[in-house]
């Protein structure tokens, strides 16, 4: 039977190599049955898929997760969740002690938790003031006990270096990294291997573009209503178009071949390599793909593999720049499609 690794950031604090990931069952992405999301999440953990990703901005996904700790207490034991501590746009003046502790402890309600295993800093707009004060109230609820460990999410190296020497202690860094994005190679893998801050990695599978699925479609024209799609085929455009990437999943599918794998375990096992990655973040609304995700863990590429893989990568034109410089520009094709305050949304 296969198991899914495991892997420690330091003694006594362990992550599934597959993260859950929590943005999938929040809105934009089809409805649904809460129910049937909690039983779902039960099937994970007995899977042994034993860490939660979620958010303080994902519509509903941290009361879910609530309930399942709730539903099933004996399996809710076994994991760790993360989930992160998002400002809104337009409130990211006015942050003070306050605003984080509120968001902190609307958290802690809603996982029904006293203490999360981690909280995952992201602020929109680097250029208006107050993330180094918000980061420093973070880590006084920190010392407090509500909060174990703490990470960023989404921040460049510059303002990570920053957090680092006001004394923000970063335990881990979630970021966008793929076969087709390799923006976290632009510096931040150096900076985390200087640091020992290990990469939790989301967008592995480009929102299932990397997957058997998509090789040999023609290149979709019509809008998409899946968010995650919208988001990725601007990474494939930038990546290098669409005929590049039909190269990069004609070579996945040849390396799936010598390994009777999927290209989207390909993948995944992919990022797992990558200096310094902890886990990859895939999504689910349902246990769909869990058997496939679950055997992942039975792969493992070779140098041929490796080496296939690169011919093709090597021709990448992008993405350009740091972690998340695009999709921070508000009024640029990655930015233009973020939602950028859903805290006030909601109770």
């Amino acid at each position: 039977m296969t198991t899914i690794e495991q892997f420690e950031i330091k003694p006594g604090y362990s992550v599934s190599r597959i993260l859950k990931g929590g943005w999938h069952l929040a809105g934009g992405h089809g409805d649904i049955d809460r129910k049937q999301a909690i039983e779902d999440m039960a099937a994970f953990v007995e899977a042994g898929v034993t860490t939660f990703d979620c958010a303080d901005i994902y519509t509903g996904v941290e009361e879910l997760i609530g309930d399942f700790r709730t539903a099933y207490p004996e399996l809710a034991a076994k994991i760790r969740i993360h989930t992160k501590f998002v400002p809104d746009h337009d409130q990211l003046g006015n942050v003070d002690f306050k605003y984080v502790e509120t968001i902190i402890n609307r958290s802690l309600e809603r996982l029904r938790m006293d203490q999360v295993d981690l909280v995952q800093y992201c602020w929109w707009d680097l250029s208006i003031p107050g993330y180094v004060d918000a980061a420093r109230s973070l880590t006084k609820l920190k010392e407090q006990g509500k909060i174990a460990e703490l990470a960023v999410t989404n921040l460049g190296v510059v303002n990570m270096q920053e957090l680092a020497d006001a004394g923000y202690p970063i335990f881990t860094n979630q970021l966008q990294y793929s076969l087709i994005d390799a923006r976290a190679e632009n510096g931040t893998i150096e900076f985390s291997q200087k640091n020992n801050i290990h990469l939790l990695c989301f967008g592995s599978l480009a929102g299932g573009f990397l997957s058997d699925e998509w090789l040999g479609k023609p290149e979709p024209t019509e809008a998409f209503t899946n968010r995650s799609l919208t988001k990725y085929k601007l990474i494939i455009d930038d990546f290098g178009g669409w005929d590049l990437f039909q190269d990069l999943l004609k070579v996945l599918r040849t390396v799936a071949d010598r390994h009777d794998a999927t290209i989207g375990q390909v993948a995944v096992r992919w990022v797992h390599s990558r200096p310094m990655v902890a886990a990859a973040i895939v999504g689910a609304t349902s246990t769909r793909h869990l058997d496939e995700n679950v055997r992942i863990f039975d792969l493992t590429l070779t140098d041929q593999d490796y080496a296939d893989i690169e011919a093709v990568r090597s021709k990448r034109q992008g993405p350009e720049g740091d972690c998340y410089d695009l999709e921070r520009d508000k009024t640029g094709r990655h930015g233009s499609i973020m939602k950028y305050n859903l805290n006030d949304d909601r109770d």
